[in-house]
């Protein structure tokens, strides 16, 4: 399915843009703009999901999933790199593992000059606003966990606590984004600071590469309270794990192929 250039005002379904030889990349789907109270709305969180605040997104398209092996090892293989490793669970439709920040900067680099469109990583704020689809409870659902909604400890998954599980494995969210909670922990943009200062709304690129990042979402190995839709962590970009992946955001056709060439 071709993008439009001029994005719609809500999404129309998932769409596909096409690599230079033909195959197809990522599902994307359009995120409307709108507002949204960022952070610990609750009260049952952590002193860094503070203050909770009100931030304006304007409309992108994120992935429907987080990447996967199948779409990371097309691009290890057209461009030399090392394949990561699967842990022994499988690849294809699971989320890609063990890859860093730089890496995951890489693959967005490749996949823009590939398809002619401006790919990169979410900031915390397009992530959240994503992710929560419109809710203020700790999951997009409501405020507990619930069974077989997620992969994450405890939440009654076949995968619980145990590996990652196949992305289209759980309903997704309003927005139609699946796994935005739980399975792996998704890289940002942004830095990350102790609290809320405004970095959460803005892109940082490779320049600041010694800049902790912030990741969000928690993984199949951490507990219900850690994937709340509010919690959040640091991580050195250089820093490779079993419970670490990404997804894509991209707004418009690109008019050059300068990266990142937008900010948000």
């Amino acid at each position: 399915m071709e993008r439009n250039n001029t994005p719609p005002d809500a999404p129309t379904g998932p769409f596909r843009d096409s690599l230079k030889e033909g195959s197809p990349g990522p599902d994307m789907i359009w995120i409307p703009s709108g507002s949204f109270r960022m952070g610990d709305i609750s009260g049952s969180g952590w002193a860094n999901e503070k203050p909770v605040h009100e931030v304006y997104v304007e409309r992108f398209a994120a992935g429907v999933y987080p990447v996967t092996f199948a779409d990371y090892d097309r691009f290890a293989q057209a461009t030399g790199r090392e394949k990561p490793y699967d842990n022994g669970w499988g690849r294809e439709n699971r989320p890609v593992i063990n890859v860093s920040w730089l890496d995951a900067m890489a693959y967005c680099k490749w996949l823009s000059e590939q398809t002619g469109h401006l790919y990169r990583l979410p900031t915390e704020a397009e992530w959240e606003y994503a992710a929560r689809a419109g809710a203020e409870t700790d999951y997009w659902w409501g405020n507990e966990i619930g069974a077989n909604k997620a992969n994450c400890v405890d939440s009654g998954s076949p995968w619980s606590n145990d590996k990652t599980s196949p992305v289209d494995t759980f309903e997704p969210n309003p927005f139609g984004l699946c796994d935005v909670i739980g399975n792996v922990w998704e890289w940002t943009c942004s830095k990350f600071g102790n609290e809320f200062s405004g970095e959460e709304q803005h892109y940082f690129d490779e320049n600041l590469a010694k800049e902790y990042r912030a990741i969000r979402g928690g993984s199949w190995h951490d507990n219900a309270h850690k994937v709340r839709l509010s919690s959040r962590a640091g991580s050195r970009p250089d820093y490779r794990t079993y419970g670490r992946g990404f997804r894509l955001v991209s707004r418009k056709r690109a008019p050059s192929l300068k990266y990142p060439g937008w900010m948000p």
